[in-house]
């Protein structure tokens, strides 16, 4: 175990015991305080964005979209924080309360959880969400980014600090490892003395290596094999605007769509609306053989597309029978995310949210709404497909647990 990790470790678990009891008051002060300071350094936060862009050779270019930061980037990153501010404080707040037989007055109590570890991709906004839902909830948090946004991932870090270190709170509350080794970050799954929980948050690859090689408590942040499904009583311009908006408008990110089923009794209608539209954003359609009969152009799809999540301009689609076909071809293939129906029936809604086991299902909406910021978390530390403790996008009260608090006068057990 590195030397340096364990006392990051120390250092953090000294600093969350001081963290949690800060008062709301405090908190948001400090975090409007980053969020002044974010903006104040938007050059030196640009400049060092632009040599991760450029030491990013080896980066996809489907991914330098999440690396990449813009001013405007970096003033939402701002916005997220006054937002995180002006939300109510979780912790403290009572969840019930009951006097049992013996007189005792039984509390359940919303505390913070501790110590959070993260171990996350090429994504500077990671750093500031993480850092901003932490400090708010009560937590201290150890930051492993990716070595392609290294520069910023500093940046960014550091003007915070600076604010803890300018109100006299431990600089600690928030800490970065500057070595992005996979050996750091095994060590870093396995602090269990030190970190509470680890929350991963990247690709499929990152994800599954973490499961699987984590003693720490892991909460699964899930990529996102996203579906739509177009029902025969879909809306025909609403279902176009949908599909487009859920591939098109930033497709390397988990809440993109992947996969459009289509009902056999309008696909001969819609779909050719639908391509038509995907296709003049450059979007690669594969299919299977009925909607190739329908589209000449469509690529026919193999077994390995119903499960893949691209994170590109590339979607695959099926036309299906019925909607329980549908329903049943998305809980086979689905991660769990995000799966929307385009439908003005409402029993055919309900048939579609009562069946569909994602973390998020939607009826005439697109998948791009799955996300903290947009739920009104003002951020997310991710998006949970897994169903212990939390699930779908986290916000402040995903990381609290609880602890009874018990007040007697007197009593001992017969």
């Amino acid at each position: 175990m590195n030397d340096t990790l364990i006392q990051i470790g120390q250092q953090a678990k000294k600093a969350a015991v001081k963290m949690g009891q800060l008062d709301t008051i405090t908190k948001n002060q400090i975090l409007s305080q980053f969020a002044e300071n974010i903006v104040a350094h938007i050059s030196e936060i640009l400049t060092a964005n632009q040599k991760d862009l450029a030491n990013a050779t080896e980066m996809p270019t489907k991914f330098t979209d999440r690396l990449k930061l813009t001013e405007q980037r970096i003033k939402n990153m701002a916005e997220g924080l006054r937002q995180v501010a002006a939300l109510s404080d979780p912790i403290g707040n009572i969840d019930r309360g009951w006097t049992n037989e013996a007189g005792l007055l039984i509390e359940q109590k919303r505390v913070p959880i501790g110590v959070i570890a993260m171990i996350f991709e090429a994504r500077p906004n990671v750093t500031v969400d993480a850092s901003a839902l932490t400090f708010k909830s009560g937590n201290a948090v150890i930051l492993r980014g990716g070595k392609e946004a290294l520069n910023s991932n500093l940046v960014l870090a550091e003007v915070m600090r600076e604010v803890l270190k300018q109100n006299g709170l431990d600089e600690n509350i928030i800490q970065i490892l500057h070595d992005t080794s996979h050996k750091t970050a095994d060590d870093l799954m396995h602090l269990n003395d030190y970190v509470d929980v680890l929350i991963p948050r990247g690709g499929a690859g990152l994800i599954q290596a973490v499961l699987k090689n984590s003693t720490v408590p892991v909460i699964e942040t899930g990529a996102g094999n996203c579906h739509i499904y177009v029902d025969q009583f879909a809306e025909e311009q609403m279902a176009v605007d949908i599909v487009v908006n859920a591939k098109v408008q930033r497709p390397s990110v988990c809440n993109a769509a992947e996969k459009l089923l289509i009902h056999q009794n309008v696909a001969k209608k819609l779909l050719p609306a639908i391509a038509k539209a995907l296709e003049k954003h450059g979007v690669e359609l594969r299919g299977d053989r009925r909607s190739q009969e329908i589209i000449g152009s469509i690529k026919p799809a193999t077994e390995t597309d119903w499960s893949t999540e691209y994170n590109d301009l590339i979607m695959a689609i099926k036309i299906v029978d019925n909607e329980q076909e549908a329903i049943d071809h998305i809980n086979q293939y689905s991660t769990g995310h995000s799966e929307v129906i385009i439908t003005d029936n409402y029993q055919n809604s309900q048939t579609f949210l009562n069946q569909i086991d994602s973390a998020c299902v939607y009826v005439n909406a697109s998948t791009r709404f799955t996300d903290g910021f947009q739920f009104g978390f003002g951020a997310e530390i991710g998006i949970s497909t897994q169903k212990l403790h939390a699930r779908g996008p986290m916000g402040l009260n995903e990381l609290t647990t609880t602890k009874y608090v018990i007040r007697g006068n007197g009593q001992i057990r017969k």
